[in-house]
């Protein structure tokens, strides 16, 4: 169960009563500095993500998921998986009998999406030519449900988290293909963009219609 008032301070149970829908907590996440993990690798609980400041993408999930489970939603992960092994991991949500997700990256075309998805397939669909960059290509996903981790404290401890790291990694994860065709296409259009924009991250994408609206302006 998750844990009740008692369990947070003033200033978390403040944010939890703030943003109550995802949109709301992917706009709190989009406000946050990224984590870029400076010198020392971090996976920071929520109730670290709070005292810190920042968060990078697990981090990110972990938090959008404390949040909403207290507003009803499921403790549901989704990991995309990619041949660099850089994966990238949601909060994953239903409403309507439709998925969306909600996260957070350095790329703009990584963040939350719409509820707009009747399969789970389509919705890691959306994120598949976003993902592709010099390295990064989705080959899999899967999803949790973090109350499988039982007792273990993934919400408020002051500690770095790493058992839901492994705990990413050992869980099933189901094939994503796409041609190689398409990945080409988007590969070079990726390097040509950064060659001349070697600050930028690109938002050519023809799907953004089914991002959340919002996102950081230097993520």
């Amino acid at each position: 169960m998750p844990p009740d008032r008692r369990a947070f301070t003033a200033k978390e149970w403040g944010i939890i009563q703030r943003y109550r829908t995802p949109y709301q907590v992917q706009q709190f996440l989009n406000a946050l500095p990224y984590n870029h993990e400076e010198g020392k690798e971090t996976l920071l609980s929520f109730r670290g993500v709070v005292r810190h400041g920042s968060a990078h993408c697990l981090e990110a999930a972990l938090a959008a998921t404390v949040i909403l489970e207290q507003h009803g939603y499921p403790a549901l992960l989704l990991d995309l998986a990619s041949q660099d092994g850089l994966d990238h991991v949601l909060f994953l949500y239903r409403k309507n009998g439709k998925w969306g997700t909600v996260a957070r990256s350095r790329d703009p075309g990584l963040h939350g999406r719409k509820p707009v998805f009747g399969r789970l397939r389509d919705l890691v669909d959306s994120y598949a030519d976003p993902y592709v960059d010099f390295s990064g290509r989705i080959v899999g996903f899967g999803v949790c449900d973090l109350a499988d981790l039982g007792r273990y404290d993934w919400r408020l401890s002051r500690r770095n988290v790493w058992r839901v790291e492994r705990f990413l990694i050992e869980m099933p994860h189901r094939p994503f293909r796409t041609s190689n065709r398409r990945y080409r296409t988007w590969y070079e259009r990726y390097v040509a963009y950064r060659k001349r924009h070697p600050l930028r991250k690109p938002l050519y994408y023809p799907n953004r219609s089914c991002w959340t609206p919002g996102y950081p302006k230097n993520p």
